[in-house]
């Protein structure tokens, strides 16, 4: 006679995986928002700008941010870090950019 599923156990492994899967997500994003030097913006503008990009609907500018995103991951870890000292700035849809002079300009 077989033996009948620990339903329960199963459950609370999917939970526990699931559970590790967003912990992970989390983390690597917190990574990438270091890496890229955001961390120096402050929490409200970078919301602004996420928000701002994910309402994005204009494909070809979506595909040059993928291209950039591309780009960023093909430099390497030890770029990566040099990113960090010296953050790029990505322009945004309807955001200024600082004028050549202006202190922060890249």
């Amino acid at each position: 006679m077989r033996r009948p599923r620990d339903y329960d156990a199963e459950m609370k492994l999917l939970t526990d995986k699931a559970k590790a899967l967003q912990d992970r997500k989390l983390r690597e994003l917190g990574q990438l928002v270091t890496a890229t030097g955001a961390d120096a913006l402050g929490a409200d503008v970078l919301a602004g700008v996420l928000v701002r990009a994910a309402a994005i609907t204009d494909m070809v500018q979506r595909e040059e941010w993928r291209t950039a995103g591309a780009a960023f991951f093909l430099r390497g870890k030890h770029t990566a870090s040099a990113a960090t000292n010296t953050p790029r700035r990505a322009k945004v849809a309807g955001s200024p950019q600082p004028a050549a002079g202006a202190a922060g300009a890249s």
